[in-house]
């Protein structure tokens, strides 16, 4: 896998972020109840958090817009001036944030009641879930997050602990064979924040694909006023949006014909979710 840093465009054509992610299948699946997947629950004893192993070290202090590697901030770096094409098959454009997407991934949306509710990228190791949030001007936003994160998978009955990651602390939580990693990076104004989640043999594999997502992803603020900590808002492609119609348009459907008493043969809420590959 070539790691970061990476280098500038080859003068070549490039396709635009629709027709990139074209291809990438919207796999609605159920909505989960909480932050942390069903099979990562334990009902166990609740270990507390590990040392963390940062504590007494400054931030690491990541540049967005002149560092050598991502996440970069839209808003002063363009997408296009960068060639991906040795580990992306394309880009996932949700407007506020432009994930490079994996070789053999594909997008799945994850549908609640009242429309979509996360989106991720599968891949061979596991799942990852992008999201980025409105943050102040100054640092530390993800810093204080982790404490929130840890508490709240020890709470769900994982084991929990800190490492330390290229841009700071990273949560780990373990639980039946599964592993879930949630790394966050500070930027301008936004904060990044890429949860992986992947069986327990597979987890070091999806944690170094992980970070290279990262290190290739883009987030656009925008000028808008948010309120700090709010998810910035995501806009989905064309093809992903069709496809989401027809997902609730199926639902509805379904919903009609049981209320009538004509009861269709129910889904499986996950057939098609390659979210924890076997």
């Amino acid at each position: 896998m070539a790691l970061w840093p990476f280098g500038k465009k080859k003068e070549s054509a490039e396709t635009t972020p629709e027709e990139n992610v074209q291809d990438a299948p919207a796999a609605p699946v159920a909505p989960e109840t909480s932050s942390v997947p069903e099979a990562l629950r334990n009902l166990g004893e609740q270990p507390e958090v590990e040392v963390d192993p940062s504590v007494g070290e400054p931030d690491p202090e990541h540049d967005a817009i002149n560092g050598e590697t991502g996440p970069f901030d839209a808003g002063s770096v363009d997408i296009q001036d960068f060639d991906f094409s040795d580990f992306a098959k394309g880009v996932l454009d949700l407007g506020s944030i432009q994930v490079p997407l994996p070789q053999n991934s594909e997008v799945q949306v994850e549908m609640g009641e009242q429309g979509p509710r996360m989106l991720h990228v599968v891949t061979q190791y596991g799942r990852i879930t992008p999201v980025a949030f409105a943050a102040p001007t100054s640092a530390g936003q993800w810093r204080e997050a982790t404490k929130e994160i840890a508490e709240g998978m020890r709470r769900d009955g994982l084991t929990v602990r800190v490492e330390k990651g290229p841009w700071g602390r990273e949560v780990v939580g373990e639980a039946n064979d599964r592993q879930i990693r949630i790394a966050g990076v500070d930027g301008p104004r936004w904060m990044l924040r890429m949860t992986m989640i992947s069986p327990a043999d597979r987890a070091d594999d999806m944690r170094d694909l992980g970070r290279e997502v990262i290190a290739r992803t883009f987030v656009n603020r925008g000028d808008a006023p948010i309120l700090a900590g709010s998810p910035l808002p995501v806009a989905l492609p064309k093809q992903l949006a069709e496809q989401v119609q027809q997902a609730m348009a199926q639902r509805a459907a379904q919903q009609k014909n049981a209320q009538s008493g004509n009861v269709a043969p129910a889904q499986n809420p996950n057939q098609g979710n390659s979210a924890n590959p076997e």
